[in-house]
């Protein structure tokens, strides 16, 4: 798992690009999405396209100088933090944290 965060010149945002190598998701995944308080939760918003290689990624833009909870959905069963995220906060819909990024 990694996260890319690319500052923009022009605009008040940053790029972000969640990744996922092939050695870090089971042989069975088809499908993950990145689901946060940048999509509203929607657990279709942001699929991460599938390469090749196995890998997994997804980018998006977020406005700067924020906090955004966030998480992986994995074949729309599983919940996964990033393990390069910026901090974790306790989850208030269970037992487990989310992932934060700071942008």
């Amino acid at each position: 798992m990694s996260i890319k965060k690319q500052y923009l010149k022009k605009k008040p945002l940053c790029k972000i690009t969640f990744r996922l190598q092939k050695e870090e998701v089971n042989n069975e995944t088809k499908k993950i999405h990145v689901v946060g308080e940048f999509n509203k939760w929607d657990k279709n918003a942001t699929q991460m396209k599938c390469y090749k290689n196995g890998s997994f990624s997804a980018t998006i833009d977020l406005d700067l100088n924020r906090e955004y909870q966030f998480r992986y959905l994995v074949n729309g069963v599983d919940w996964e933090n990033d393990r390069d995220a910026d901090t974790y906060v306790h989850c208030p819909y269970g037992n487990c944290d989310n992932s934060v990024i700071i942008t």
